[in-house]
């Protein structure tokens, strides 16, 4: 059965929109462990827009599955992991002007600074994911150079408009899950997923760990964090 993984940037978002102390997602980050979560996910962002420092740096101390920081791969934002030691580093592409992530990494287009930059990650001891669409070529890549595990961006599934385009969507993410499995890859799932598309992704045996946030952070607003945790984690395993 897949692992659930909780992305508490949204309720940073909040604190934020205030400048306030509350609410904490650190707070968020127990309380979605303590309902089963099986990792806590943050977006460290160069713009710090939600996430901040002193939360990753509590997170570290506190969280007691695993913590995957998700940020881009620059010299800054590598310094900054080698020295708060998350469990996992997704590598993500991080434009200022986006809502959220839109897309995968060009891992072809930009093969030898992410394989320095995850060269960097494995001497300091941290796993490396790649944030990558649901393409043959980018997962090919992302084994070629030394990636430990692919996160498949399922935007264009979660998007999709009619049921045929779903569909063909939903077959790009499975055929990518089966290649990066094949491969060696760890196989990690994410963006877009929702109490209603996620009884598609489940079947998916290769994916190993979703990485949740907006669907079950929008949830708990209305039904509390670890009731909404545990209802995505019992449709997950259902």
């Amino acid at each position: 059965m897949a692992r659930v993984a909780i992305n508490v940037d949204h309720v940073a978002t909040v604190r934020q929109a205030r400048l306030a102390s509350e609410p904490d997602p650190v707070v968020a980050a127990a309380l979605a462990e303590l309902a089963g979560a099986q990792g806590i996910v943050v977006h460290l962002r160069e713009d710090r827009r939600h996430i901040q420092d002193r939360d990753v740096e509590i997170l570290r101390r506190t969280v007691k599955t695993r913590l995957n920081l998700e940020m881009a791969a620059t010299a800054d934002m590598i310094d900054t992991a080698l020295r708060i030691k998350p469990d996992l580093v997704t590598l993500v592409p991080e434009k200022r002007q986006e809502l959220t992530t839109e897309g995968g990494l060009d891992v072809v287009l930009y093969e030898e600074p992410l394989a320095e930059a995850i060269k960097r990650l494995h001497e300091g001891g941290i796993f490396v994911s790649l944030f990558v669409n649901p393409d043959p070529k980018h997962i090919k890549t992302a084994a070629k150079i030394d990636a430990d595990c692919v996160e498949i961006h399922t935007g264009s599934f979660a998007e999709a408009k009619s049921y045929a385009q779903r569909q063909e969507e939903f077959e790009r993410v499975q055929d990518a899950a089966k290649l990066a499995a094949k491969i060696g890859l760890m196989v990690h799932a994410g963006h877009g997923v929702d109490y209603r598309n996620v009884l598609w992704l489940r079947v998916i045996k290769e994916i190993e760990e979703f990485s949740i946030g907006h669907a079950v952070i929008a949830r708990a607003v209305l039904v509390g964090m670890e009731r909404a945790v545990r209802e995505m984690i019992a449709l997950v395993n259902g």
